[in-house]
């Protein structure tokens, strides 16, 4: 049985599609199709099946699939130990950031990454709803990836998820709103406010859903807005309010002041979402720790600032 065929199966897998498959294996997708039915000769048992227009994999193709994980798990495990005799961590590592985990954690790491010779970060930055984070592992060696709470789908088929940081979610106002006169807020204090609201499906829009829950009342959204800076600027010119990330929002001289939120989950863990077998590349192991160093460095940094 041959490992490359194994490994077409998994990746029809995690794709979901010939097409897809042929597209990231660089190969046609009637080359693809061949190989996994030589693949089902050697196995003697239908590792797909129609369904609609594609293919799913059956259970004995699912099956396989999982062994194909294990199987370029152990693959990687041995070069991983072979390179730990013989180099240091080298080679190229992709990385996908949403963009103020890119803001916080990647400067500070690429800087380290000076001291590491041979060693590289190629940086992509996603910024996409829950579900969508583990479908970019099957393109990235790295994603880092934000949740409330971590989904049971993360650590599904084979995926690794490292923790780096909880980052608190805090109300921003424009100068001036009553509430600023407050050191904390609570989610009475909301229930009639208009609200600069995240698309649907992200974090913050999440926070949202659980005021409105809390309160009884839906939260009043004026604009739906993706990106953070935008939204900033929506608050400073009194258009709503926002909830927005503790410490990648600027609350000095830009018009806005943000206070912390009690009485109801507001808060988001940002982790690494990585695939069982590329996390044992020394590479892969090397970058995720100076991900975690700099997740505390910015975590100490905020803490200390808040207690002078």
């Amino acid at each position: 049985m041959d490992i490359r065929r194994l490994q077409l199966l998994r990746e029809l897998a995690d794709r979901g599609s010939i097409t897809a498959v042929a597209a990231a294996t660089h190969r046609t997708a009637s080359a693809v199709s061949q190989q996994l039915k030589v693949l089902e000769s050697e196995v003697g048992v239908p590792l797909t099946e129609r369904h609609g227009r594609g293919l799913v994999l059956t259970g004995a193709g699912l099956a396989l699939a999982d062994t194909a994980r294990r199987i370029a798990v152990a693959i990687e495990s041995a070069e991983a130990l072979w390179q730990e005799f013989t180099q240091s961590p080298r080679g190229s590592v992709s990385v996908s950031a949403f963009p103020t985990a890119g803001q916080m954690l990647l400067p500070g790491v690429l800087r380290a990454l000076r001291d590491e010779p041979g060693l590289e970060i190629v940086l992509t930055d996603h910024d996409l709803p829950l579900p969508d984070f583990a479908q970019l592992t099957a393109d990235y060696d790295i994603v880092i990836a934000d949740s409330q709470g971590i989904p049971a789908h993360w650590t599904e088929n084979g995926l690794r998820c490292i923790p780096l940081m909880t980052e608190p979610f805090d109300v921003a106002l424009p100068a001036g709103h009553p509430l600023v006169e407050k050191s904390v807020v609570r989610g009475a204090d909301l229930v009639d406010e208009q609200w600069i609201g995240a698309p649907v499906g992200y974090p913050y829009d999440r926070v949202l859903e659980r005021l409105g829950a809390a309160v009884g009342r839906e939260p009043r959204i004026v604009q739906r807005v993706m990106d953070n800076l935008i939204v900033e600027r929506l608050v400073a010119a009194g258009i709503g309010i926002a909830i927005l990330p503790r410490f990648t929002t600027r609350s000095h001289g830009n018009g806005i002041v943000t206070r912390p939120i009690t009485g109801l989950p507001a808060e988001r863990q940002i982790s690494a979402l990585v695939r069982a077998d590329r996390a044992e590349r020394p590479s892969v192991r090397r970058v995720i720790e100076l991900l975690q160093a700099e997740a505390a460095r910015v975590v100490e940094g905020y803490r200390t600032v808040g207690e002078r």
